[in-house]
């Protein structure tokens, strides 16, 4: 059996996404070839396979004289995935219900706590995530599912560029509707609710790296 192993080009574009994602990285921030192809020991090629990578995923875009630059976004762009998310769990939800164990439930509660009790982004985002994977995953349909992973990671990026620090900590009070709905067999109700808590949008002042501030725009379900 041959192993599969990851090209070199994908491993830098990886690299790079988590960077774009966890905000370290910031919009517009410059990717130069020449520091990127130093770092990973790699030749310009599979650098600029990644750099091409990452524009189909949406997280960098070349832009004439001024070279390849983290992708920015705007308002319109976190409510198409807003909306995307919202059709797209409500139609993995209503697949998976009939799957969905009482220990799945109450796994997913206890992800809602761990976001309750996060001290940080980092922490309530990989909870909230969670939470949402417990319950569509048992739909069996895994393009739909690798679909709304890719959703969650455009979420993921909107969050952490807003919320660097001085994170809030809060009650998730339409987890436990949505989880309370499913209990009690109220499928219908239950996707109203998710559709509306995954179409939140929230935004604050953000500094930039530069002194400046921006408007971040961020899902906040």
């Amino acid at each position: 059996m041959t192993e599969h192993r990851e090209t070199k080009a994908a491993q830098i574009a990886r690299a790079l996404a988590d960077r774009i994602i966890s905000g370290t990285l910031e919009p517009g921030a410059r990717l130069r070839q020449d520091h990127v192809a130093e770092e990973f020991g790699a030749s310009h090629v599979p650098v600029r396979e990644a750099f091409r990578l990452l524009e189909a995923q949406g997280l960098a875009k070349n832009e004439p004289r001024r070279g390849v630059r983290v992708a920015a976004f705007d308002l319109n762009q976190v409510r198409e995935v807003a909306e995307m998310r919202a059709a797209l769990e409500v139609l993995a939800l209503r697949n998976a219900a009939q799957h969905l164990t009482p220990a799945i439930l109450a796994s997913a509660e206890e992800a809602t706590l761990e976001g309750d009790r996060a001290r940080d982004v980092m922490a309530w985002e990989a909870a909230n995530r969670r939470f949402h994977r417990l319950l569509v995953t048992p739909c069996g349909m895994p393009r739909l599912l690798a679909a709304i992973d890719d959703l969650h990671a455009a979420s993921a990026r909107f969050l952490f560029s807003a919320w660097r620090s001085n994170w809030e900590t809060r009650t998730d009070r339409d987890h436990r509707a949505i989880l309370e709905h499913l209990r009690r067999g109220e499928l219908d109700a239950a996707c109203t609710v998710l559709a509306r808590h995954v179409q939140w949008i929230g935004h604050k002042p953000v500094e930039t790296a530069s002194g400046k501030q921006r408007k971040a725009f961020v899902i906040e379900g």
